[in-house]
């Protein structure tokens, strides 16, 4: 079970956070003085869940630094709260890496990996648990077992033979749903993201349930760049629907938007309707015909970065289709050479994807529905209230089910037997790291020869992405439903083909 989709107070408070940026953005004459005050206002002394009210403060300076785009302060140097305000204050900015960062005053310092005898030991006459142990590590003492800790080897072959349960396996929530061993421990055993390894999926980030770890946001410079009078255009990815209230539909969201100072809103789908067919094409062309042996789908940038990172030899695989966020901000400058671009998406590695300088992404900001959450809380907007003025209706369902893990292939396929009839179709689709990391191992080896594969980085698809508001099994209700409502199911050939 994980805590996904349970309003935490660790969501609450990032919620509270983002709201409060935002407000900051909104509201504040004086940027510097307000931003001190913050930890204050929203730690209140009375009500704090933390024992030591001091601490719970200084977490909420290092979240609000990342909430506006700083970067978190050293432990052992003074460095001011504000330090950086003026280069952030301003409407335009891209995300420094490293994104996702541990902040070190939160985190619980929780064991990696250990086999603890809990106080339900019978100290039964059996004790199975000594019997298997490969390594000697369990004695019996004052009627107990208790596991050498220096000898255990974490085997866990004394937690599945204990007829009491009575054996505990501890490991960190971080490193747990981390599919690529990003986590390392400092001399105080305090995790920390090692860069050169991490894909910035999020997962860690949502899975912490002291909320010791965030990623840096653009709400305060887009704000900033919506009050400079500028035209602002926002994209919406497939998995938003239901996001904001299982009665707000998409007509009403998208007038919410414009409520919040956006020109207009597109569906990212459209963008995955143009990816589809040439992802397709792509297949028909070289995979089918043997001249590639198989092609990795684009659109998950945790996927490609983990492939680049860790199959090297794959990269001339993963398919030059633009992605859906980057095509559509394409189509929507075609239209609005003067507009800047907003990606709205489930996603935290979006984020350093529309800042890579190798292909110009066209995006100008990229925020999580989490952070416009806090937006529409800043501006006091009821999304239950708005009354839609235009529709929205930009894309087919194909490219609407992009959402959710095999979404991508099953576009793709649908695509393929539509405009290839005589290609035979082998598709593949893997979500979490550690199986896309099996199926790129099968790759390499060439056991899947012939194939196109998805892989997506988070568990469900993009639905359950780091920046999500509701629970998966929703999500996937949701976005099945607008995928159905659209008016064709895919996208034509010939209006999509790449210019």
């Amino acid at each position: 079970m994980s805590m996904r989709g349970i309003d935490t107070q660790v969501r609450k408070k990032r919620r509270r956070i983002f709201k409060e940026v935002a407000n900051l953005a909104y509201t504040s004459e004086n940027l510097k003085d307000d931003m001190e005050a913050l930890p204050y206002k929203i730690v209140d002394y009375e009500e704090s869940e933390y024992e030591n009210i001091y601490r719970e403060r200084a977490i909420t300076r290092e979240s609000i630094r990342l909430a506006m785009g700083l970067s978190l302060r050293p432990e052992n140097l003074p460095v001011h709260v504000t330090q950086g305000l003026e280069e952030s204050n301003i409407d335009e900015k891209y995300y420094e890496p490293p994104l996702m960062q541990v902040i070190p005053s939160a985190c619980n310092a929780c064991p990696e990996n250990r086999y603890e005898v809990t106080d339900k030991c019978m100290g039964c006459v059996a004790h199975p648990c000594r019997e298997v142990c490969p390594k000697g590590a369990i004695s019996m003492k004052n009627g107990r077992s208790v596991i050498d800790q220096e000898k255990c080897i974490k085997c866990g072959k004394c937690k599945s033979v204990c007829p009491y349960d009575a054996i505990s396996h501890q490991v960190r929530p971080c490193l747990a749903n981390c599919g690529v061993n990003a986590i390392k421990s400092d001399k105080k055993g305090r995790a920390y993201i090692d860069p050169d390894i991490c894909v910035s999926c999020g997962q860690c980030m949502v899975s912490c349930p002291f909320g010791a770890i965030a990623d840096k946001s653009q709400i305060f410079q887009l704000i900033r760049a919506i009050q400079s009078g500028r035209k602002i255009i926002a994209q919406v990815a497939p998995a938003f629907v239901g996001q904001f209230g299982s009665n707000v539909t998409p007509d009403m969201l998208k007038e919410a938007l414009k409520e919040l100072g956006f020109f207009d809103v597109y569906e990212t789908a459209i963008g995955a309707d143009i990816g589809a067919i040439t992802e397709a094409e792509h297949y028909a062309k070289e995979v089918a015909t043997g001249e590639v042996p198989f092609l990795l789908t684009s659109c998950c940038p945790s996927w490609a970065m983990l492939a680049k990172k860790f199959f090297p030899e794959t990269i001339d695989k993963i398919s030059n289709a633009l992605t859906p966020m980057v095509a559509t901000a394409r189509e929507i400058k075609k239209e609005h050479p003067d507009a800047s671009v907003v990606f709205i998406g489930p996603c935290a590695s979006k984020k350093l994807e529309a800042s890579r300088r190798t292909v110009r992404s066209d995006v100008d900001f990229v925020i999580t529905f989490e952070e416009l959450a806090g937006m529409f809380e800043a501006k006091g907007i009821d999304l239950s209230k708005v009354s839609p003025d235009v529709p929205m209706n930009d894309a087919t369902g194909a490219g609407r089910g992009y959402g959710v893990a095999g979404g991508v292939a099953n576009a793709i396929e649908e695509c393929i037997r539509e405009y290839y009839p005589d290609v035979e179709v082998n598709i593949e689709h893997a979500e979490s790291l550690a199986e896309c990391k099996k199926m790129l191992m099968l790759a390499k080896a060439g056991k899947k020869n012939g194939c196109l594969i998805e892989g997506m980085a988070c568990p469900g698809g993009c639905i359950a992405g780091a920046g999500t508001n509701i629970p998966i099994p929703q999500a996937m209700k949701e976005v099945a439903g607008f995928k159905a409502s659209a008016d064709k199911k895919i996208p034509d050939m010939e209006e999509n083909k790449n210019d």
